[in-house]
């Protein structure tokens, strides 16, 4: 999506990889109440694998640990892939330590979000990286 192009959101594709339940279901829940299509995995492999397909994502929203690979792993992996790289990618983590923050955004996430997270902040992250009003 080229910037400045506006999307119903019934038309944006979004990953979600995150391999707590809970919190699969939050997401899930609300980005498909705010109209997204969803595509759920529950760990790196799984997302990378998406990733590397020609599937149409408009972003991804990524759990920093995961089973199989990181958050981190995959996001190094994935702006290596040039039908990727400036795909929008934000990690979401529990830990929200300095060093993991400077990592994900040194390797190209484009936002960083700390668990527990405010519903209506996060969808607010989303919106902008998508620029929809």
């Amino acid at each position: 999506m080229s910037e400045g192009t506006l999307r119903p959101a019934g038309s944006l594709h979004l990953l979600v990889a995150e391999d707590e339940p809970h919190i699969r279901r939050i997401l899930t829940t609300l980005l498909e109440a705010a109209g997204f299509q969803l595509t759920v995995v529950h760990d790196g492999a799984a997302a990378l694998e998406c990733l590397e397909s020609e599937a149409s994502f408009d972003l991804v929203l990524m759990d920093l640990l995961m089973p199989a690979l990181t958050g981190l792993e995959v996001l190094e992996a994935v702006r290596d892939l040039p039908h990727r790289e400036s795909l929008p990618v934000i990690i979401l983590t529990a830990k929200g330590q300095d060093i993991d923050r400077t990592t994900a955004f040194a390797l190209g996430a484009d936002d960083f979000v700390t668990k527990p997270f405010s519903p209506k902040k996060l969808l607010s992250r989303v919106d902008q990286l998508l620029a929809r009003p």
